[in-house]
């Protein structure tokens, strides 16, 4: 059973930084596509960052400059170095995996907050 556990959520200034953290358990992480997904109240579910099993990257443009997504296939993590964080940047952050064995599958972690205010 895949289990995604996120951590580094908390309050900063406009500006400021923050990097989440999301550990993957399970023998497949190197094989699985990771995203940072964000959800506002009332608002749908929306991309932030992914990265595939080889490397590549995709952010939302809304974050683009100020986001970057990695990934330490030793650890099963992947982070979301968040830079220039903006009030509108305040929200619930997930973490999603997604992998094929036979099947596609998916799977998100519990959430964790960020929010960005003076």
């Amino acid at each position: 059973q895949v289990q995604l556990v996120e951590s580094g959520g908390g309050l900063v200034q406009p500006g400021g930084s923050l990097r989440l953290s999301c550990v993957f358990s399970g023998p497949i992480f190197s094989t699985a596509t990771m995203g940072w997904y964000r959800q506002a109240p009332e608002k749908q579910r929306e991309l932030v960052a992914a990265i595939t099993s080889g490397g590549s990257t995709n952010y939302a443009d809304s974050v683009k400059g100020r986001f970057a997504i990695s990934r330490e296939n030793a650890k099963n993590t992947v982070y979301l170095q968040m830079n220039s964080l903006k009030p509108e940047d305040t929200t619930v952050y997930y973490c999603n995996a997604q992998w094929k064995v036979f099947t596609a599958n998916t799977c998100w972690g519990q959430g964790t907050q960020v929010t960005v205010s003076a």
